[in-house]
């Protein structure tokens, strides 16, 4: 029976966010954990009232402090540009490129010295762990890109498959083709181009290749992704022993629902999270 589109877009879901979704704060305390020992040291500038003097010994004393100060200005990087009325610098925090006094011109343009000095912080270390924090949370799209493959492979797992025995995850084309000897020409543009499936299904007959995707939002990517599915779905039809699968869902869609429902219309596996958790992979991949 075929399936009305509108009742299946209704049931698509606001969020599939899990716990570990928001912070990684393991990944957090690891980088904290690498510099607490000179974060240590530059807490004795705090509070400090000769601080241009205080660096200066410090620095000379205990030069791997250096590496530390990026992360005091949430930058992830060796190298630090700056440019004004005075000049223009890029600043290296790995080895000194520049005179300690460029260094200390450098903290006072900054604000840094007047972070330490005015005593606004307790602890250096408790203030780049929220540094930190902060940072990771902007890694969240790329959880986020991660979420929906995370869900599939759940339910495809759920279903009796075992990994890299029965079911196969981000496959090349030309993996596909060398491991069952197919003839996967189609989709490939005559082997000129080289797609990567998110999953690769495989029972005793037939190849499922699976992509899969979840959008909170709308966009302009989300029509493109919808005419490149409808294509690789038509592209996939005509391979015997090889149908093309599409896990989706989010409300991001609503926005651009006229092109869902056009792939929707000729491709008949495309699901979303309600037909997974309806057992669709267990009636699907036989």
């Amino acid at each position: 029976m075929k399936r009305n589109f509108a009742e299946w877009l209704s049931t698509f879901r606001n969020s599939i966010a899990d716990y570990g979704y928001y912070i990684d704060f393991e990944k957090v305390h690891c980088n904290v954990n690498e510099i607490k020992v000179e974060l240590n040291i530059l807490n004795s500038l705090i509070g400090s009232h000769t601080i241009e003097k205080d660096f200066e010994k410090l620095l000379t004393r205990y030069p791997e402090t250096l590496k530390c100060i990026p992360i005091l200005l949430a930058v992830r990087a060796n190298e630090i540009a700056a440019m004004d009325e005075d000049g223009s610098y890029v600043y290296s925090f790995k080895e000194m490129n520049y005179s300690i006094d460029d260094y200390k011109m450098f903290m006072r343009k900054t604000g840094l010295f007047d972070l330490l000095e005015k005593h606004i912080l307790g602890n250096l270390v408790d203030y780049v762990t929220g540094v930190e924090t902060g940072l990771d949370s902007n890694g969240r799209k790329n959880r986020g890109g991660h979420l929906m493959e995370n869900v599939v492979e759940k339910f495809i797992q759920k279903a009796g498959f075992i990994k890299n025995k029965s079911y196969f995850k981000e496959m090349y084309i030309h993996e596909i083709t060398e491991k069952w000897n197919i003839d996967l020409s189609a989709i490939s543009n005559e082997g000129r181009m080289e797609k990567r499936f998110d999953y690769v299904v495989k029972t005793k007959n037939h190849i499922y290749v699976i992509e899969t995707n979840f959008y909170g939002s709308g966009g302009s990517k989300l029509n493109e992704t919808a005419r490149s599915y409808k294509q690789i779905a038509q592209e996939v039809a005509t391979i015997p022993g090889v149908t093309f699968v599409w896990f989706t869902d989010g409300k991001g869609w609503n926005s651009a629902r006229n092109n869902l429902r056009e792939t929707f219309d000729v491709l008949e596996t495309i699901y979303n999270i309600q037909d997974m958790e309806m057992d669709i992979m267990k009636k699907l991949f036989v």
